[in-house]
């Protein structure tokens, strides 16, 4: 759920040494050039390692860094309880990560929820895929449907759920594959709308469904 790039001041921060010094080098020659900085993977996991943002919250996309917009009550809430939810649901076979990152090449979003099957993770390193990825959208239903969607198909997660909180809809995306009407070069081929009592269930458990109105309360 991120909105905008966002690169904070390094002026006072706990910079020492070399890596201090090219970072810096880094930042202004962006100022002089007016060109973005790509961030690799690495470079970004010593930025939060260091504690550099803070209490900021933000994603790498494509190697950008940016910025996710504060949580509101209504986006609050929809985690905690789908949170309990799913965890009753699906944890006897899948870890549910509530907006922890993914490592997708030279991308680290953290959805609002992704579900990892238990035999892939691994506490030395970050998932890789999840079998699903749902995003809880109120301001940033724009973002979520282009460049997250783009950006999930891209690394070949098989489906996204897109819960519009004001719009009252589960937008359900599958069947991800490239074309260059995308963003990032891939999207998903199917997006279905469900809304009240509807109900979907889940490529990973069909035996499993729930209402559009279970998913948005």
């Amino acid at each position: 759920m991120a909105l905008a790039p966002a690169l904070p001041s390094l002026r006072g921060r706990p910079w020492g040494g070399d890596l201090g010094k090219r970072i810096e080098i880094l930042y202004y020659m962006t100022l002089v050039h007016a060109t973005p900085k790509f961030w690799t993977r690495e470079e970004y996991r010593r930025l939060t390692e260091s504690g550099f943002f803070g209490q900021s919250r933000v994603e790498l996309i494509e190697g950008e860094i940016v910025s996710m917009p504060p949580q509101g009550p209504e986006h609050v809430h929809s985690i905690g309880t789908l949170t309990n939810k799913f965890v009753l649901l699906f944890g006897d076979t899948h870890y549910v990560y509530v907006q922890l990152p993914l490592d997708l090449g030279n991308s680290q979003p953290e959805p609002d929820f992704a579900f990892v099957p238990m035999a892939s993770e691994s506490k030395d390193r970050l998932p890789v895929s999840a079998d699903l990825v749902i995003e809880v959208s109120k301001t940033s239903l724009a973002y979520d449907r282009h460049e997250k969607s783009s950006l999930y198909a891209k690394a070949g997660i098989i489906e996204l759920w897109i819960l519009n909180l004001d719009g009252g809809t589960v937008e359900v995306h599958r069947r991800p594959g490239a074309g260059p009407e995308y963003i990032f070069g891939h999207g998903y081929g199917s997006v279905e709308r469900f809304r009240g009592e509807e109900r979907i269930s889940p490529l990973f458990f069909p035996g499993v469904s729930l209402t559009a109105t279970e998913l948005l309360s």
